[in-house]
Order: C-alpha cells, then sequence, then structure tokens
C-alpha cells in the first residue's frame, strides 16, 4: 500500500508505503512517547488503573495476564512485535524465564530497548532487532514451528495488512502455542452506533497516528481464526465506559506541554484521541489465540 503523502516536516513523499510512514513517525513520536511513558506505552489493566496502581504497575498487570495465558516458560522462546522501547519485552523475559526477542522497523525504538535490557541486567534474554518495514508479514527470520508465544501490545494497529502478520505468527509458532495481544480497537458507543457516526471521531486518530485502519474486537478474532488460531480469549478491556487508562482529559503526564521536536503532531494526537475516547467509539482490546496442538 502507498500513496502520496507529506511526512513531519512537510516534504511529499512520493509512493511512500504506510510501513515507511509509520517508521518515520515513531522518529519523531518515539523520543516524545519516552519522554511521556517511560518504557512502558500500552495501556494497563482496568482494576489495576481503578485500583490506584500506577500506569507502568497497570501496564505490568495487563502484560501478566497475557503471559500467564499463553504460558511462557523458563527455557522457551517469546516473539514480541513491535516491541517499541523494550518495557514489555524485559519485562515478558523476567518474569517468565523465558527468552524474548523484540522487533520493531525503527533502530532508535531498538536501541533504547538494548539499552533499557542491559540496565536492567536482562541483556542475556532480551535482545531486540530492527527489521525491514514489511517483514512482519513473512516473519522469515523464524523457522516455522520455533515459537513458544507470540505477542503484540497496540502495535498491529499500525499494520495495513494484518491478516498477513496473523498467518506469519501462526506459521512460526509451535503447535499448542499462543498468539497474545492488545491494541486499539474502534467500536460503536452511545449515540455513535454507526460508521458514518465513528468515523469523524476515528479518521483524525488514523490520519495523525500513522494508523491505516482502526480494527474492530471481532475485527482481529476473525483475522486470527481465518490464519488458523483457536480464539480463546477476544474482549474489549474497557466495556460500557470511555476508554481513558494513562491519559485522562487533565493531561497528567503532560502530553500538552511537550516541546521537543514536531511537538505539534504529539499535541494533535493527544487531542483527537481525547475526542475520540470522550466519544466512547476508541477502546483497547485483548487476545489470546492458541494454533491447535
Amino acid at each position: 500500500m502507498s500513496g502520496r503523502k507529506l511526512n513531519t516536516k512537510g516534504r511529499v513523499l512520493v509512493n511512500t508505503t504506510v510501513e515507511q510512514q509509520v517508521r518515520e513517525y515513531y522518529d519523531h513520536a518515539g523520543p516524545a512517547y519516552h519522554a511521556l511513558m517511560g518504557q512502558f506505552w500500552h495501556h494497563g489493566d482496568l482494576e489495576a488503573e481503578r485500583a490506584g496502581l500506577s500506569p507502568e504497575e497497570a501496564a505490568k498487570a495487563l502484560a501478566r495476564k497475557q503471559i500467564d495465558a499463553a504460558g511462557l516458560r523458563p527455557g522457551g522462546t517469546g516473539l514480541d512485535f513491535g516491541s517499541g522501547v523494550g518495557g514489555t519485552a524485559v519485562y515478558t523475559a523476567s518474569v517468565s524465564g523465558a527468552n524474548v526477542v523484540g522487533i520493531s522497523n525503527n533502530e532508535w525504538l531498538s536501541a533504547q530497548a538494548r539499552a533499557y535490557a542491559a540496565e536492567q541486567g536482562m541483556s542475556e534474554r532480551a535482545a531486540f532487532l530492527t527489521v525491514g518495514d514489511e517483514d512482519y508479514k513473512t516473519l522469515v527470520a523464524w523457522p516455522a514451528g520455533s515459537l513458544d508465544m507470540v505477542s503484540f501490545y497496540e502495535s498491529v494497529c499500525h499494520l495495513p495488512e494484518k491478516a498477513a502478520f496473523f498467518t506469519a505468527a501462526f506459521r512460526v509458532l509451535k503447535p499448542g502455542a499462543c498468539l497474545v495481544g492488545v491494541d486499539w480497537i474502534r467500536r460503536p458507543f452511545g449515540e455513535h452506533l454507526t460508521e458514518e457516526q465513528i468515523a469523524p471521531f476515528i479518521g483524525p486518530v488514523e490520519q495523525v497516528i500513522s494508523i491505516p485502519r482502526l480494527g474492530t474486537l471481532d475485527e482481529y478474532r476473525e483475522m486470527m481464526s481465518a490464519a488458523g488460531f483457536v480464539v480463546e480469549a477476544a474482549e474489549d478491556l474497557y466495556p460500557d465506559v470511555e476508554c481513558w487508562g494513562s491519559t485522562p482529559p487533565d493531561d497528567g503526564q503532560g502530553w500538552g506541554e511537550y516541546a521537543g521536536e514536531q511537538n505539534t503532531v504529539i499535541h494533535d494526537g493527544k487531542r483527537v484521541l481525547d475526542a475520540a475516547r470522550a466519544a466512547g467509539v476508541f477502546s483497547v482490546a485483548r487476545w489470546v489465540a492458541r494454533k491447535p496442538g
């Protein structure tokens, strides 16, 4: 998928792939996210948030739920797709005793993740690789049936060909092993029930944050099933409530005050996400899908 787009510096990009746009987006969003959220970038467990746990603690609680569902054990190997600056991949290796490889198509992210793994004394069990923009379609670097878990945390939403990733994940997993994931979704909520009513809120999120299309809970489940998985869990993590997570409209994290490079894109992202969250049409979901044994 390609098109004639403007990059964040205002230059015209001819025949730029969506994947390249995402890589370039994280050239500036990566440092901003790192400054504002630290090592853990995904939403957390709602019960943990309501209990007053920090965003990092709540994120770890949700990751632990996914690790336990996958049954990752010492001596196993997990692949974390879209591993960002490495927080969740390092945590996964730490609590499971397994080896975890995180992959991203942005070297700045991978470098930060390696540094974090070294700081945590986890470099021997948590490694981070920068892969090609479209390697997600095949995961060809891994042999068939070689992995004990594939995970993703709010990263597949950036892929234009999500079904190809699920097919690749099915190939590389061992029989009986799990794909576990957390991702952004669109959904009907309140008075916004049709696609026409949802689009004015979700469209700007997709445009500003380099997302080709936000999927739904059921679309992900259907793609996983089509790839061959048995889907054991598919749930909206914020059922019947607005999905604010650790980024409430009072902006305690300071998104509106961020003054780094390309800060207007970060400010715009906060603004359009707030609108979609307030409308209720943005949420986050989790899935557990097992390759039949």
